[in-house]
């Protein structure tokens, strides 16, 4: 039992200390924002991630697991801020391969929703 409760310990220090790290990077990047007096594309979903990655702590807070589906929507969000940071001088093969990185992500997501519905389905019936 000792031991059970300190990795529990250990767990709930290292998320908070992951929100710590979130919101400060939030907040450099907000003041990057506001020195440049500019916006775009790559900053906003860089805060996507940020936010993303918020809920997935408070997630776990709350229902003491991680919904797999956060973990997939920050990879196809961070392969798409990658794919607009490479702009113009990205080879095509490289730019495809990313592209079917962001669609089997997406694909997978349906799947897993749709397993998990079928499963409760299932569970529902017994």
């Amino acid at each position: 039992m000792l031991i059970k409760r300190i990795i529990d310990v250990t767990e709930k220090c290292f998320l908070v200390t992951i929100a710590i790290f979130t919101v400060g990077a939030m907040v450099q990047e907000v003041i990057v924002l506001i020195e440049q007096r500019s916006v775009a594309l790559k900053d906003l979903l860089l805060m996507f991630i940020y936010a993303e990655v918020l809920g997935m702590v408070a997630a776990f807070y709350q229902y003491r697991k991680i919904p797999i589906n956060l973990p997939i929507f920050i990879a196809i969000t961070a392969l798409c801020r990658l794919m607009i940071l490479q702009g113009k001088g990205i080879s095509t093969v490289d730019l495809i391969y990313e592209g079917c990185a962001v669609l089997l992500l997406a694909i997978s997501t349906l799947v897993i929703q749709y397993g998990l519905g079928l499963s409760k389905k299932n569970d529902d019936k017994e």
